[in-house]
């Protein structure tokens, strides 16, 4: 997500990592978002249902679905709060059923509000130190929720900063070990996100959220004993990304098209052995291939140009990007094919814009093979949702 309200553009990247204790099959914390289009504003939620497994997976959900909607409707937040807590069903024996949540809305002006429910506190991190905002506290409304308090707090992103949000899976890890009899805590965990933000200062938020899980499963002696959730806002520059797929509809637009991709402020890739082609001969480049990074699936090998990341073929191995984004999760283990470079570069980059030439390619109209080879507008359509909604990216589309 970047923010282009300012003079200042920056960048938002969000990651979310998660483990499960050891033989439970549905993660008891869930993590949900939504970003407004109209308002500009995203609205995060991690929320943490009471015990394991399916039960503690479906109180959370609840919990995080009805804090999403009512965060977009700017609902009032302990009005928001007794809502949740009286949808939540109660066991059997009459216990209160509840899910601690944390609520993250991020303006289009970088203004933050995070609105807290019995999770540890969102550590705030600028200039290497923690920042601690003024927090208030609002009383839930409703004498049957009399003693649970909302912590609210409110303050102006800046470039650098970063938000960390953890569940207790995080702060209670290594409980009852030699090394941490009370858990790992939340300061102990404070002082190791500093000392990795001061040691690399430009730690993606992926990165940091891995390293934070990672210890906390060291902590835990590799063997989980609570859900676990970590995840890291990062307000930064944002890194810019072309991707070329399809020449123009017209021949004559040729020159115009290769111009402006050479005049791209950013890394490049091109998709289609005719784009590229064409790209070569207006820049007067030569294409060479690389026969050893053949695709293990058969895809045509990838090429080298100046100037640019990878050239691969086209819509067969933009059909694989799409899938690889739709099943990626914190356990892909991306290799080097054609599809999977593409993958990575679309990760690493925030503000990406997509040309997509329109001119029919003859050698794809065989009625055998399957129909999306012919419609490279869906394949792409379909690539710029997931990165929009999964990966939070901000994607430009343009057809040629």
């Amino acid at each position: 997500m970047t923010m282009m309200n300012n003079p200042e553009v920056i960048h938002v990247e969000i990651d979310v990592q998660q483990k499960r204790p050891k033989g439970e099959n549905a993660c008891g914390d869930v993590f949900q978002s939504d970003l407004s289009r109209e308002e500009g504003r995203t609205i995060l939620v991690m929320s943490d249902g009471i015990g394991h497994g399916i039960k503690a997976s479906v109180l959370a959900t609840l919990t995080a679905t009805m804090a999403v909607k009512y965060t977009r409707f700017h609902t009032k937040p302990e009005v928001a709060a007794r809502i949740i807590m009286n949808a939540l069903p109660k066991s059997s024996d009459g216990k209160e059923n509840y899910a601690t949540f944390t609520i993250i809305e991020i303006e289009p002006d970088r203004t933050v509000r995070i609105i807290n429910y019995d999770n540890p506190r969102v550590m705030i991190a600028r200039n290497g130190k923690s920042y601690y905002p003024k927090e208030t506290e609002l009383n839930v409304r409703g004498e049957e929720n009399l003693g649970k308090v909302l912590r609210v707090r409110e303050f102006t992103a800046i470039k650098e900063d970063r938000l960390i949000f953890v569940s207790d899976g995080i702060t209670q890890s290594g409980l009852g070990s030699h090394q941490f009899p009370i858990g790992w805590g939340y300061e102990r965990m404070e002082e190791f996100a500093l000392s990795q933000i001061n040691r690399m200062a430009d730690i993606s938020a992926t990165k940091l959220a891995k390293k934070i899980i990672n210890q906390a499963a060291i902590n835990d002696n590799f063997s989980m004993k609570d859900d676990a959730t970590c995840g890291v806002i990062y307000f930064r520059e944002p890194r810019k990304f072309m991707l070329i797929t399809g020449p123009p509809f017209y021949k004559i637009k040729d020159f115009d098209f290769v111009g402006r991709i050479k005049n791209f402020p950013g890394k490049k890739i091109i998709c289609g052995g005719t784009t590229a082609e064409i790209i070569a001969r207006e820049l007067g480049l030569e294409v060479k291939i690389e026969h050893y990074r053949k695709d293990a699936n058969t895809l045509p090998p990838a090429a080298k140009m100046q100037g640019f990341e990878l050239i691969s073929e086209g819509i067969l191995t933009l059909r694989k990007v799409e899938e690889i984004l739709e099943s990626y999760d914190s356990d892909t283990r991306l290799g080097d094919s054609p599809a999977e470079e593409i993958v990575k570069l679309l990760l690493q980059h925030d503000v990406i814009d997509i040309i997509v030439g329109t001119r029919i390619n003859w050698a794809h109209q065989d009625p055998e093979q399957p129909i999306e080879l012919e419609l490279r507008k869906y394949v792409v359509k379909r690539i710029v949702l997931i990165l929009r909604n999964k990966f939070f990216k901000k994607v430009m589309m343009e057809y040629i």
